[in-house]
């Protein structure tokens, strides 16, 4: 009687192994963000939060976020592998210095439009060296198109495991396009993943004429060989502004390839094989 009641036990233990092994995430994920201002970042904040967790649930890691930048600490940091910026960037000393040992000590970070932000003046000047030259390589905003519209997007590594099962060249998601002060193609530890195609162009609507770019050579995504990270230009739903009725007009997840390349990244960062 002994013998079977521990055959019993025994094939439950068995049986339940698995179960409790796919309990445990595969990675873990921390977003930050502020959507206090504009509201098309914001509109963005709230649909990445809802995006992410339907994410984390069918890719099996673990998905939290956060409005509070005091938890850009390094004991908050240590708990997760994978960070995200929706919309601003750490503004206080001690959460830059825990940001940037974060990422020189292995982490990962998938940043997103606004995150890479910075103008000299203006309530987010370009006042963080590491962050803005070394880390994103890109300087300065320079400048933006207006309205937000779709762009034809062109993969420039096709090897990179962000761009697997993406078609060389895919219509995005309306947004809203920066341009930037530094030459990502002259910086060797840049490699960009995705660029305008000459076929969106003209891009933009305008009503202001430098609103619309006609010509030139706009990388959109790219990673630093330095360290375990991607940035993408993509975040900026479009708002009707003009009616004042803030209507939302557009989505960045509606678009299905456009996820793909998300998730991927995120696989990519999170250290799994797609």
């Amino acid at each position: 009687m002994c013998c079977k009641k521990l055959l019993v036990l025994l094939t439950i233990f068995v049986c339940a192994a698995p179960l409790l092994a796919q309990d445990k995430p595969l990675f873990k994920v921390i977003a930050f963000y502020t959507a206090k201002e504009d509201r098309a970042h914001i509109s963005f904040v709230h649909e990445a939060n809802r995006f992410f967790p339907a994410i984390a649930a069918k890719y099996h890691f673990l998905y939290d976020s956060t409005n509070d930048w005091n938890n850009m600490n390094t004991a908050f940091l240590q708990q997760y592998n994978v960070v995200l910026f929706f919309d601003t960037r750490p503004e206080t000393p001690a959460q830059r210095r825990a940001f940037e040992n974060y990422m020189k000590n292995g982490g990962a970070w998938l940043g997103f439009h606004f995150a890479g932000f910075a103008l000299t003046p203006s309530a987010y000047n370009q006042d963080w060296d590491w962050y803005h030259n070394d880390f994103i390589g890109a300087g300065q905003y320079k400048s933006n198109t207006w309205r937000p519209t779709a762009a034809f997007l062109r993969i420039e590594d096709s090897l990179h495991p962000a761009v697997k099962g993406l078609p060389h060249i895919f219509k995005s998601a309306p947004n809203e396009w920066y341009s930037w002060e530094k030459d990502l193609t002259k910086n060797p530890d840049i490699d960009i993943l995705l660029a305008v195609d000459s076929s969106s162009f003209p891009l933009g609507t305008g009503p202001k004429l430098h609103e619309i770019w006609h010509s030139g050579y706009y990388p959109v995504a790219w990673t630093n060989k330095k360290y375990k990270m991607i940035y993408t230009n993509m975040g900026h739903n479009d708002i009707d502004y003009e009616n004042k009725t803030n209507k939302e007009l557009s989505f960045q997840f509606d678009n299905e390839i456009q996820n793909r390349f998300i998730i991927n990244s995120l696989l990519w960062l999170g250290g799994t094989k797609q």
